[in-house]
């Protein structure tokens, strides 16, 4: 099923056999936090300093009640500024409707706040023909209580250029009838010039924006593109992260 840039009412028969994969011992989980682990093997993503710089996005009507309430993912990466995230185009398309993000949400709880988005930056693909090659954008969160966000949590680097499958990469992400993040190590492989694909079950309706992380803590995907990231919870895309990448990057981080 579609990773849709929406809170998804339908049921999904393909998670009932995620919550049996789910249910992996203690020692998965922590091979899949902290280190490469067993590849293709999603598991439940404990609480930690790089899990934190991972969040949900939700409207902003719903910051006074976040639980059920997600239904993209978005991750910090490093800026001048401090104050940048990352996600999907099709999770931000739509300037009239106000959002927030939670790094590290967990159980209706945010740890580390909640940060309303001041700004968006779209490519141009997408913001004239929502091409699937387009699918990213970039985010500006305010200061919260005289604070900036990578102060808070800390930011990944975020790096195009890189090319496909050179490293496994960790995928952490919220699927929208989760209340924790889930997490999966792969190898991404070419699925066209400008789609690469990775493996990892359970990626529901939710885990679109959710960050391909490298061994260098660099972002070197976002769960996007191709079919808005996939069409089954298994396999899922990204848009190469090329010059229209670069440029976006370049876009935001001048824009103040």
């Amino acid at each position: 099923m579609k990773r849709i840039s929406r809170i998804s009412l339908t049921s999904r028969p393909a998670l009932l056999g995620a919550v049996v994969m789910l249910a992996l011992t203690s020692a998965s989980v922590a091979s899949a936090d902290d280190g490469p682990g067993p590849f293709g093997v999603t598991a439940e993503a404990t609480a930690s300093a790089r899990t934190a710089r991972v969040g949900a996005l939700f409207g902003a009507d719903r910051a006074d009640s976040l639980a059920g309430g997600h239904y993209c993912t978005a991750s910090v990466v490093h800026s001048p500024r401090g104050n940048l995230i990352v996600t999907a185009a099709h999770c931000v398309n739509g300037s009239d409707r106000k959002l927030v993000f939670v790094p590290g949400y967990r159980n209706g709880r945010a740890p580390y706040g909640v940060w309303k988005v001041t700004q968006r930056f779209l490519p141009d693909g997408w913001a004239k023909d929502q091409d699937e090659d387009s699918d990213l954008a970039f985010a500006v969160v305010a200061d919260l209580n005289g604070r900036r966000l990578e102060d808070v949590v800390g930011a990944s680097r975020f790096a195009a250029g890189t090319a496909t499958g050179a490293t496994a990469v960790t995928v952490t992400g919220y699927p929208d009838s989760r209340e924790v993040p889930i997490r999966c190590t792969n190898k991404p492989r070419a699925h066209s010039r400008t789609q690469q694909r990775i493996y990892c079950p359970a990626f529901a309706a939710g885990t679109s924006g959710s960050p391909w992380i490298n061994g260098d803590g660099q972002v070197v995907g976002v769960i996007g593109g191709h079919e808005q990231g996939g069409s089954t919870d298994d396999v899922s895309y990204s848009v190469v992260l090329g010059p229209e990448a670069a440029e976006l990057y370049r876009d935001a981080t001048a824009a103040f």
